[in-house]
């Protein structure tokens, strides 16, 4: 470790090899730090924070303050933040509350300036969350979603896999998998076909996938009836049962197509 004698760190923390950590900092006991981390200057870092190998911490940084919530009453919870995570300047990322026990971030993201992650919320992998973006409690981000700045995101909403949020947006319902959305109200934008190629999926993939969604969100039909022509017309695929179980489990409803503006 490569400790700065101006930082407070409880003699209790769990700190690996080849952690550099910088002036000003302070580290709680019940803390766990793996091998490689960066703690930059001005960083807390409190009980319950459980950080993987390689993650890295920029200047004024909160990791594991208390949730939020006033049916929080004290109990143990942690917060992980998974292998080469990045978490940029003055994020507030707090520990869960007796609901999941836990909030979680997954490996390879970037969590940028300012950004605050609220109580048990559950963040993928490779995962993008721009400048000020504010998530309640409860949020379910699954990987390789990007979301732009400034967004703010409704408690207990789900955010699909390899989506993208355009800046501002007012997230109030889920976010289906694969798909784009912007405007006021949130509506799909549609299919994010430029990361699906970046990810490797084909042309055939991501014409399956826009076919599926020209039938939930622009041919006019509601949910319940573009559920069912998609059941029947489109033939299974991993992407189409992934985007079904979804949809279907979407207990906040989703938002809204084209047609519905």
């Amino acid at each position: 470790m490569i400790n700065n004698s101006l930082s407070v760190i409880d003699p209790k923390a769990k700190i690996g090899n080849n952690v550099r950590i910088g002036p000003f900092c302070h580290i709680e006991g019940d803390v766990e730090i793996a091998d490689n981390c960066v703690i930059e200057s001005h960083v807390s870092i409190l009980n319950g924070a459980r950080l993987a190998e390689g993650v890295k911490i920029f200047p004024g940084a909160v990791v594991g303050a208390a949730p939020q919530d006033l049916k929080y009453q004290g109990e143990y919870s942690t917060i992980s933040v998974g292998k080469n995570t990045i978490i940029r300047e003055y994020c507030t990322l707090n520990r869960g509350t007796a609901a999941n026990f836990e909030t979680s971030i997954g490996e390879n993201c970037l969590i940028m300036a300012y950004v605050h992650v609220a109580h048990d919320c559950v963040i993928g992998n490779n995962c993008i969350i721009a400048n000020n973006v504010n998530l309640a409690g409860h949020i379910i981000i699954e990987d390789f979603a990007v979301l732009g700045g400034m967004s703010a995101v409704h408690q207990f909403v789900k955010i699909g896999a390899h989506t993208m949020l355009g800046g501002g947006s007012l997230v109030r319902k889920d976010i289906p998998p694969f798909v784009k959305a912007a405007r006021e109200p949130l509506s799909y934008a549609g299919v994010n076909s430029i990361g699906l190629k970046r990810r490797g999926f084909t042309r055939d993939q991501i014409n399956h996938i826009q076919q599926i969604y020209r039938i939930l969100f622009v041919k006019g039909h509601n949910t319940s009836q573009a559920l069912k022509i998609i059941e029947t017309d489109i033939d299974a695929s991993p992407e189409r049962d992934y985007i079904l179980s979804f949809i279907g489990n979407a207990d906040r409803g989703i938002m809204k197509g084209v047609k519905q503006l």
